[in-house]
């Protein structure tokens, strides 16, 4: 079997499993390996704990990262997944690991999101969020048991995502690549922008799709190619 000269590991939203990035091999080039983060709480690790907070994520994932480490790595993450991936990425730069390249999506960055409370509210005002990004899989909540399955997943990710709350994250050595729905209400220009703050200087570079929150089903094609494009 062909070793490959790159593995991309990505990071899925909240609520969301690895399945998301389940269609992305076949359009990626043969010498790119994908490994898609799979979260405590859900699918097989449904009996596992949820993190407590998203710096101690990412301090599981950078262990589990361990083994893989013997070619270079890039990643990408959509929603909160970026925000799990920038911190991954934090402790592989400190240790002189630095990722090829740190592909956001769907996020503004760590020092411009905006304060919510969402984990806090009652589950149909979180459903309702979910709803209106137009999160994939949404149906779920309609089925009482499918509901009391997925809810507190999703629950846990928002509490990590909206407790996490960097000042002055740390700049990466690795460029930083954003991307966002053009009609996204979570991603402002400026915000997304914001993470050219995070990298070297020159080390940033910026674009958007058509569609919302979750572009990158619709967008699928033109997003991989771009990635695939940037990854060479």
């Amino acid at each position: 079997m062909q070793q490959p000269r790159l593995r991309l590991v990505c990071f899925p939203h909240a609520g969301g499993t690895a399945n998301f990035f389940d269609s992305w091999p076949a359009r990626l080039p043969t010498d790119v390996e994908l490994l898609a983060v799979r979260y405590p709480g859900r699918q097989n690790r449904l009996l596992e704990p949820f993190a407590p907070d998203l710096p101690a994520l990412a301090d599981e994932i950078h262990t589990a990262l361990e083994p893989y480490l013997d070619r270079p790595v890039a990643l990408f993450g959509h929603s909160m997944g970026s925000a799990v991936a920038y911190e991954v990425a934090l402790r592989l730069d400190g240790r002189g690991r630095t990722p090829t390249r740190l592909l956001v999506s769907g996020r503004v960055a760590p020092h411009r999101a905006a304060p919510t409370d969402l984990h806090a509210r009652d589950d149909e005002a979180l459903i309702a969020d979910v709803r209106q990004l137009g999160g994939p899989g949404a149906e779920a909540y309609d089925d009482p048991e499918l509901r009391e399955l997925t809810l507190p997943a999703l629950r846990a990710d928002y509490r990590l995502i909206e407790t996490y709350r960097p000042r002055q994250p740390k700049p990466l050595r690795a460029p930083i690549t954003a991307y966002a729905g053009e009609s996204d209400p979570d991603c402002p220009p400026d915000g997304v922008r914001a993470w050219s703050e995070l990298t070297v200087p020159g080390g940033f570079e910026h674009r958007r799709f058509p569609g919302g929150h979750f572009y990158p089903t619709a967008s699928e094609a033109e997003l991989l190619a771009d990635l695939t494009a940037r990854l060479a």
